[in-house]
């Protein structure tokens, strides 16, 4: 019976090289020169945290971030968690961004909710932070993938691990 899995996976290969070019941009900017700007990745806790002398300065950090992951990988800043803003020693601030990585319940539930109720012949179920659709014909699970793309946009959720 051919199945496959809905997951959402982050590039991090893609996330270090938007990083780069965001890092490059901050030291090239005349309005940066001086200031405590810059971009920092927690490989371990899958969290970028941003630093800056204001809010607006995070502002325009944010404005530098967003376009260079986005150019690197589609949706990627859709998996961002804003933290609140924290004030940091004096006028500095920061604010982190947790990059959320796999599929949540409440998202997951809602996937096999669409799936079930778009009375296609394929079965769903929850597989830890992924969703594994399988059928019996390869045009049911196509016309699945078809659906879920279309109606779930406010997450980066990939298809894979297409299995005959």
């Amino acid at each position: 019976m051919p199945s496959f899995d809905f997951s959402s996976e982050a590039d991090m290969a893609a996330l270090h090289n938007a990083l780069d070019v965001t890092r490059r941009a901050i030291d090239n900017r005349y309005d940066f020169k001086g200031t405590s700007a810059r971009v920092e990745l927690n490989d371990k806790d899958k969290v970028i945290t941003m630093h800056g002398d204001s809010e607006f300065q995070l502002g325009q950090i944010r404005d530098l971030l967003f376009p260079a992951m986005e150019k690197k990988e589609k949706e990627s800043t859709k998996r961002l968690d804003h933290q609140p803003v924290q004030r940091v020693s004096g006028n500095k601030v920061k604010q982190d961004l947790k990059i959320r990585i796999g599929i949540e319940s409440e998202l997951a539930k809602k996937i096999v909710k669409l799936i079930k109720d778009s009375k296609l012949k394929v079965q769903a179920s929850i597989q830890g932070d992924a969703v594994r659709v399988s059928g019996a014909k390869r045009d049911e699970l196509q016309a699945c993938i078809a659906l879920v793309t279309k109606e779930i946009t406010d997450f980066p959720i990939r298809y894979g691990n297409f299995r005959e």
